[in-house]
């Protein structure tokens, strides 16, 4: 398997209405631009995760885990299920900083229901231009391997991200495209 990558620039704080997280400098300018325009247009966006540490994914696989053997699964099993909703750790984008998670100040669950809140409807139509995507959208769980997540955004870059968003595909099928395109490009 690929990782995700990893922090390549520096870390930077960013901080909205008292979280505290950290992102890769390739996407502060981007993500401080697009929380301020989707503030501008009315709506609450609040970062719930940005960076995380391998050790803090660590804790949410394990997290995960024993909620799924709490309901009678083996290990095994329970891996399983709490990989389609954790990142296993080492896999997951938020250790590259890249990604972050924005919900709605006024419903703070990640559940579906965040996709019909103001700031997500706005962030989904939005976001390319600030070069992020919906990382895990609606109908593309088989090609992600990740239930769909109303939330979470991954900085890919403009140009990439206005590719993927007007053609409605995921960055699995957007990578793989530009790999055949460009032999030997992804490696």
């Amino acid at each position: 398997g690929t990782s995700m990558g990893a922090i390549v620039g520096g870390l930077y704080a960013i901080g909205y209405e008292g979280s505290d997280y950290s992102v890769d400098e390739r996407c502060v300018d981007a993500l401080n631009q697009m929380m301020a325009h989707c503030w501008w247009a009315g709506n609450r966006p609040v970062v719930c995760s940005a960076y995380r540490t391998p050790e803090k994914q660590e804790q949410l696989f394990a997290k995960a885990v024993t909620k799924w053997m709490g309901f009678g699964l083996s290990r095994a099993d329970a891996e399983r299920e709490a990989a389609q909703e954790t990142a296993v750790p080492g896999t997951s984008e938020h250790q590259a900083g890249l990604a972050v998670d924005i919900i709605d100040a006024g419903y703070p669950k990640l559940n579906e229901n965040q996709a019909s809140m103001p700031t997500q409807k706005w962030l989904m139509e939005h976001c390319w231009e600030y070069g992020f995507i919906l990382r895990y959208p609606e109908e593309k769980s088989d090609l992600t391997g990740i239930i769909y997540e109303p939330w979470h955004y991954r900085y890919v870059g403009v140009e990439a991200a206005k590719v993927i968003t007007q053609a409605g595909i995921c960055l699995e099928e957007y990578v793989g495209a530009t790999a055949k395109a460009v032999p030997g490009s992804f490696s």
